[in-house]
């Protein structure tokens, strides 16, 4: 360990050759990418070995899918009255997505649990909730129920309450490991959570990281570093009922699958941001989206939307400061 420790102090600090590593490995039920730049085999393992640990850390802390976790233990205290001291992870999260939630007027809710579970069961079995479960669903979701109290407490006030951070947990998974390589002097390098990306300083020699945007023949190579990026929207995941077709994305206000299909790219500063707003403008839609996008500076949208069999594309590009490209 003392021998890896001294090699990462003076590889960060004397300018030597460095190559390419690529890890990969399965993370949140998807798939997880480091790429990065080091000078040798056993300092580029135990840097994956660090981010790798930080990863598994955050896990058990944020996923809604482990009964043991973190943010599980703490929803089941809902409605019990109770201030709960939680982790710093799980406050700082849960801190960034109540100011995300506040912000984009509840188009995004990290107290969607409810609704979560009553979608995803209703997608796997093809069979549409009924009005009083949707309705008692929907009466437990408002971020607005969240208590915080610094340094580190947490109240849920309504009975049934159940925290959901799926929609911000991989960007800000991405944002912790990007801490972790360069605090361990990694200077260029590229997180990849299920199509979540991250960078940091571009490759050596290169003007920055090639990321591809877009699909089919409408694709789109971006250069980009320091900086995240996430694409939002899978059209075979919905559930039809009355000839109408629900989408696997909820609007917390709602409670209702979207009934328009979006597909969104967001890229922020952090990934965090770039996750979580995917689908606060997919749930808005390119019109409201539009006014939504000035509550955040340093943010640039892609969006196409089809409605009623017509297809529309916008991009905040040409309203917002120049591309970082």
């Amino acid at each position: 360990m003392g021998a890896i420790l001294f090699a990462l102090i003076s590889w960060a600090t004397v300018a030597q050759p460095l190559q390419r590593y690529t890890f990969d490995r399965g993370l949140f039920g998807t798939e997880f990418r480091q790429i990065f730049y080091a000078p040798n085999d056993s300092v580029a393992q135990y840097v994956r070995r660090a981010v790798d640990a930080r990863m598994d850390s955050l896990n058990v802390v944020m996923s809604d899918y482990l009964d043991g976790s973190e943010i599980n233990r703490l929803s089941a205290t809902a409605g019990s009255g109770q201030w709960v001291v939680v982790s710093p992870d799980l406050f700082d999260i849960l801190s960034r997505a109540v100011a995300i939630a506040k912000v984009s007027d509840g188009l995004f809710d990290p107290t969607v649990g409810p609704l979560s579970q009553l979608w995803r069961r209703a997608v796997r079995r093809k069979i549409f909730p009924t009005k009083p479960e949707l309705r008692n669903a929907h009466q437990r979701v408002d971020y607005r129920l969240i208590e915080l109290k610094k340094p580190g407490f947490v109240r849920l006030k309504k009975p049934g309450m159940r925290l959901d951070v799926g929609g911000i947990g991989q960007g800000y998974a991405n944002d912790e490991g990007l801490k972790v390589l360069q605090q361990l002097g990694i200077k260029s390098a590229l997180l990849d959570i299920g199509g979540d990306i991250l960078v940091s300083d571009p490759p050596p020699g290169e003007r920055g990281w090639r990321i591809l945007i877009g699909t089919a023949a409408d694709t789109t190579t971006l250069l980009l570093q320091n900086g995240a990026i996430t694409t939002s929207g899978a059209k075979h995941r919905y559930l039809e009922h009355n000839g109408k077709r629900y989408s696997h994305l909820m609007n917390p206000r709602t409670g209702l699958g979207l009934l328009h299909h979006a597909e969104t790219t967001v890229l922020a500063p952090d990934g965090t941001h770039a996750d979580a707003l995917t689908k606060v403008f997919s749930v808005a839609g390119i019109r409201k989206s539009k006014g939504l996008i000035k509550r955040f500076p340093g943010v640039t949208v892609w969006m196409s939307e089809e409605r009623k069999g017509k297809l529309k594309k916008w991009s905040s590009v040409i309203l917002t400061s120049p591309s970082p490209f």
